[in-house]
């Protein structure tokens, strides 16, 4: 059975020219970066080539860029950091509640060790407003950290405005663009960035490898011991296989970025059309200021399980507007956080397109959807 795969914010397939370029540093200059001999010169080479590439994809320099393991280790290594290295300024920190986990849990993490955290509410499209924003900074705000764009419903935030908010206040602005890097074209320094986070794995590269850039004016703490890697700021042997892939997969992103934006827009645009056959339908977040290749859709009267369920069956990959552990569905924060009722969360999928996608597997995903939707509401 053929796969037709339309889940690229969990994931993406390593591109071919980025598995080519990472596969001599697993059998041939597999060095340790750290050594002094030629072979590790190879593999710390390699690491500096790729962080050039990082950061001229996003106009910072390649001092600012440091390598982790992926977008969760990055956010907990700046917020985390950042609390530490701050707490003699403040111990306030601002973010929203429509945040990854790796934010959301960190933070947690961080109030019960005496750290205050506000958690700005959304509209019903997942906007920050931003005067609730400039009224919750006080004289303790050391951290700003709002995501660039929603890994459920696509909202592209208003960054540069939360950037000046925070800086006309003195403090640090801090966004999670694991879903924006290699669909937003970022320029660190007009957006008034002062860290990103960011995770190969989400623009075709490999899993298991990220980055983190910060401002050369900023301190942040490690949050890991060990040895002097990455300017001392995170401890490990680092994978050079793997930041070769990531230094190469953001290269490719960034050159073909508005080609790759309009492909999906116009998948998006097909989809949009295609899916007015089934009725009851909502759309969830805003279509202008959103990832091209985003649909948040909710099917009311029937369960996300069974759609996934039944679309499996036929080879069609999406996932859920919730999670879902142990037989227990719960809602969705992110959906909650913009107004949707627990019944109609529930009836929620994400569908994320992607670079090898056709109309013609949008055909086909839209004939499976009207079989499977009126399928289950018959039997509901």
């Amino acid at each position: 059975m053929k796969i037709r795969y339309f889940d690229h914010a969990a994931t993406t397939a390593v591109a071919e020219e980025v598995k080519d370029e990472m596969l001599p540093y697993f059998t041939e200059n597999y060095g340790n970066a750290s050594a002094l001999y030629d072979l590790g010169k190879k593999s710390k080479e390699a690491i500096n080539i790729a962080r050039g590439r990082v950061a001229r994809a996003i106009n910072a320099k390649p001092n600012e860029i440091y390598f982790t393991s992926c977008g969760t280790e990055s956010d907990n290594l700046i917020l985390k950091g950042i609390a530490k290295a701050y707490r003699n300024k403040g111990n306030h920190i601002i973010t929203s509640k429509i945040e990854h986990p790796a934010i959301l849990n960190s933070c947690r993490s961080l109030e019960k060790e005496g750290v205050r955290v506000t958690y700005l509410n959304v509209d019903k499209n997942g906007f920050v407003d931003l005067r609730e924003l400039e009224k919750a900074i006080n004289k303790d705000t050391i951290l700003i950290s709002i995501m660039m764009a929603n890994n459920e419903i696509g909202t592209i935030e208003p960054v540069k405005e939360i950037a000046e908010i925070a800086h006309i206040n003195n403090v640090i602005f801090h966004t999670d663009a694991v879903q924006a890097i290699g669909n937003i074209k970022i320029d660190v320094k007009k957006l008034g960035i002062d860290a990103i986070s960011m995770s190969a794995h989400k623009f075709y590269g490999p899993k298991g490898v990220g980055a983190l850039y910060v401002d050369e004016n900023i301190n942040f703490v490690p949050i890991q011991n060990g040895g002097h890697q990455e300017d001392d700021k995170r401890a490990g042997t680092e994978n050079v296989a793997g930041i070769v892939g990531l230094g190469k997969a953001i290269e490719i992103a960034n050159q073909g970025i508005e080609e790759y934006n309009n492909k999906l827009l116009n998948l998006r645009n097909y989809f949009l059309e295609r899916i007015r056959v089934i009725p009851y339908t909502k759309i969830n977040g805003d279509l202008d200021k959103r990832l091209s290749g985003n649909i948040n859709i909710s099917f009311l009267g029937v369960d996300n399980r069974d759609i996934m369920k039944e679309l499996n069956k036929k080879g069609i990959c999406v996932s859920a507007g919730s999670a879902c552990s142990s037989g227990f569905i719960r809602t969705s924060h992110v959906l909650s956080a913009i107004g949707l009722s627990e019944g109609i969360a529930r009836g929620t999928i994400r569908i994320t397109f992607g670079r090898e996608n056709t109309k013609e597997d949008i055909d086909y995903l839209v004939d499976t959807l009207e079989e499977t939707i009126k399928k289950l509401r018959i039997q509901n």
